[in-house]
C-alpha cells in the first residue's frame, strides 16, 4: 500500500516517520517527501493494518493525517513524461553534463537503429561519429546553433537547450528534426487555411467539369502539369489535388520560378551544404525537396525555369536523386511534382527556350483551367463572396451590389480573371460607405467595365443614348453562352419578358 503522510515540517521528522515503520517491521520501497508531504511505498501494509500505523504515527509530533494514495507523485511524473517522450514524433534525447546520454525515447532509438536500453549511458558525439561534438555540446553550455548532423544514414537538424542548475548548465535536452517534419511545420504554417476542391467556387460547367477531371488526376502518383492564364488560380487547384491525393498528410510546399533569381531557387528547391556559399547557414540547409518528402512540391510559373535549373529538375524526376548546392553526397527523396505556367509551353519547346524531355516529363497529367469570361455564371458568385470577405476585412458592415454593378461586372472581359476580380472588389469595398455597390464604384476602383466594341460615352448624344449602348453591349457578349431569353434573364437576374423585349429591339441575335 502507499500512504501519503500530512504533517507540520520540522528537523527530523521525516526520520521518526519511517521509524515508526521500521519499529512495525514494514518493509519500505519507495519514499519521496515533499513538505509537507512524505508519501510512502510499502507493499506489506494492508487496509487492515492501515488504522493501527495510522494510530502510531500521530504520536510523532506533528502528524496531521495518514491517507492511501494509488500511485507515488514522482512515479506518477515519470510515467507521465515516458508517455510524453514516447509520443514525440522528433528523435529526443537528454544528457547530463558530461555527454553521455540518460533518456531517450522511442523515435530515438528508431532513428539511431537501436534499443532506448543501449542508447542509455552512450557518448553523445560518438552515437553520431564524431566524438569531439561532445566537447563542443558541454563547452558551449548545451546551445549549440542549430546544424545538421548525420544518424544512421539520415540528415537531421540538431536543435539543444541547455538544463541549467545554480547558474550553470546540468545537461540538456536535444532534439532531432528530420527534413520532412520540418516540411509538415512549413505546410501547416503556410497553408493552415487552404481547403480542397470545396474551395473552388463556382458551378458553371467548366468548373465543374474541371473539379471532375481533377478529382480524377489527384489520385494518381505522377507529374501534373496545370495550365491556364495568370490569376485563374492554379496554385488553388494544385493544393486541392494534393489534399485529395493519398499524399494528403504529408507537406505541401511552394515555389514561384519566375520571383527568385536562378541562383536563390536553386538552393531553395535543392538546398545547400555547408560552406555552400559566403554566408550559408552553417550546418547547411535542407531544400524544398527535402521538407516536402512523402507530399508534393508545387512548381508555379514552370516556363521561367532558367536551362540550368531545367537539366537539374530533369535529373530528379528521371530518378528521384539530387544534390544539394555544393555537396557531393546524392539524396533521394519521394515527391510529387506539380507544376503551373500560363505560357504556351510548347511553342517554347519549339523555339527551344524550354526542354523537349523536360516537357514531356511533366506533361504526364494536365488539368486545363478556364479563365473567368469562359465562367460567366460564376462572376457574380465570387463577387459576392470577394465582398463578404473584404468587408470582414475592413470591419464594415456587409454590403449588396446593384443590377447595374452586377451587369458591370458580367461585362467585363477580366483579362486579370479570379484575381483581377478580386482586387477590383477589394478596392470598391474599401473606398465606397454606402450600403450598395454601384457602376460607379466599380469604376471608382478601376476596373474596365465595358467591352471593345461599347460606347465610351464621347458619341452619346444623351443619357439614353449611353445606356442603350450598353445594354445593347452586355446582350451581344452575354448572348453566345446563354442563347435564350430564359437563360439570359436568369443570369441577369430579371424579368424574362424585359430580356426578351431588349433583344427583339437591339436585334439579338441576328442583327448588328
Amino acid at each position: 500500500m502507499r500512504i501519503d503522510v500530512l504533517f507540520a515540517d520540522r528537523v527530523g521528522i521525516a526520520h521518526e516517520i519511517l521509524a515508526v515503520l521500521a519499529k512495525r517491521r514494514l518493509n519500505v520501497v519507495a519514499v519521496e517527501v515533499d513538505p509537507p508531504h512524505i508519501h510512502i511505498d510499502a507493499p506489506e501494509l494492508d487496509a487492515q493494518s492501515l488504522g493501527q500505523l495510522d494510530a502510531a504515527l500521530r504520536t510523532v509530533e506533528g502528524v496531521r493525517s495518514v491517507t492511501p494514495i494509488d500511485i507515488l507523485p514522482g512515479t506518477r511524473r515519470r510515467l507521465h513524461l515516458d508517455a510524453l517522450l514516447a509520443a514525440l514524433p522528433d528523435p529526443v534525447l537528454a544528457v547530463d553534463r558530461a555527454g553521455r546520454i540518460v533518456v531517450a525515447n522511442a523515435a530515438a532509438a528508431e532513428a539511431a537503429g537501436r534499443s532506448e536500453k543501449a542508447l542509455t549511458g552512450a557518448d553523445f558525439g560518438r552515437l553520431f561519429g564524431d566524438p569531439e561534438l561532445t566537447d563542443v555540446l558541454v563547452d558551449t553550455g548545451f546551445r549549440l546553433p542549430g546544424q545538421e548532423m548525420m544518424l544512421n544514414g539520415r540528415p537531421f537538424l540538431l536543435d539543444a537547450t541547455p538544463i541549467v542548475e545554480d547558474g550553470r548548465a546540468a545537461g540538456g535536452v536535444v532534439t532531432l528534426f528530420a527534413p520532412s517534419r520540418l516540411g509538415e511545420r512549413l505546410n501547416a504554417l503556410q497553408n493552415f487555411d487552404e481547403g480542397g476542391f470545396d474551395r473552388i467556387l463556382g458551378d458553371s460547367p467548366p468548373v465543374r467539369g474541371l473539379k471532375a477531371r481533377a478529382a480524377r488526376v489527384a489520385a494518381v502518383d505522377a507529374p501534373l502539369l496545370i495550365l491556364g492564364e495568370t490569376g485563374t488560380g492554379k496554385e488553388l487547384i494544385a493544393h486541392a489535388c494534393h489534399r485529395a491525393s493519398p499524399r494528403r498528410d504529408k507537406p505541401f510546399l511552394a515555389l514561384n520560378c519566375a520571383a527568385v533569381p536562378e541562383n536563390l531557387a536553386e538552393s531553395e528547391l535543392f538546398g545547400y551544404a555547408p560552406g555552400a556559399f559566403t554566408g550559408a547557414q552553417r550546418g547547411g540547409k535542407p531544400g524544398l525537396l527535402e521538407l516536402a518528402h512523402g507530399g508534393t512540391v508545387f512548381l508555379d510559373e514552370i516556363g521561367e525555369m532558367s536551362p540550368y535549373l531545367q537539366a537539374k529538375l530533369l535529373r530528379f524526376l528521371n530518378d528521384g536523386r539530387f544534390r544539394r548546392v555544393g555537396g557531393d553526397r546524392e539524396q533521394t527523396v519521394d515527391v510529387r511534382v506539380v507544376s503551373a505556367t500560363h505560357r504556351h509551353l510548347e511553342a517554347m519547346v519549339a523555339e527551344h527556350s524550354f526542354r523537349e524531355d523536360l516537357f514531356y516529363r511533366l506533361n504526364v497529367l494536365s488539368l486545363q483551367v478556364p479563365p473567368l469570361r469562359e465562367r460567366g455564371e460564376d462572376i457574380l458568385l465570387l463577387a459576392r463572396h470577394f465582398i463578404a470577405r473584404a468587408c470582414a476585412q475592413a470591419r464594415r458592415p456587409p454590403v449588396r451590389l446593384t443590377v447595374a454593378a452586377g451587369a458591370a461586372l458580367l461585362a467585363n472581359p477580366w483579362p486579370g480573371n479570379v484575381r483581377q476580380l478580386e482586387n477590383v472588389i477589394f478596392r470598391a469595398v474599401t473606398m465606397s460607405d454606402g450600403a450598395f455597390l454601384d457602376a460607379a464604384d466599380l469604376d471608382l476602383a478601376g476596373a474596365r467595365m465595358a467591352s471593345d466594341d461599347s460606347p465610351d460615352g464621347s458619341e452619346a448624344g444623351s443619357w439614353e443614348d449611353a445606356q442603350e449602348g450598353f445594354e445593347r453591349a452586355l446582350l451581344r457578349r452575354l448572348y453566345p453562352r446563354f442563347p435564350s431569353s430564359r437563360k439570359l434573364a436568369a443570369r441577369l437576374q430579371t424579368s424574362h419578358t424585359m430580356i426578351a423585349n431588349k433583344l427583339r429591339k437591339y436585334g439579338i441575335p441576328d442583327g448588328r
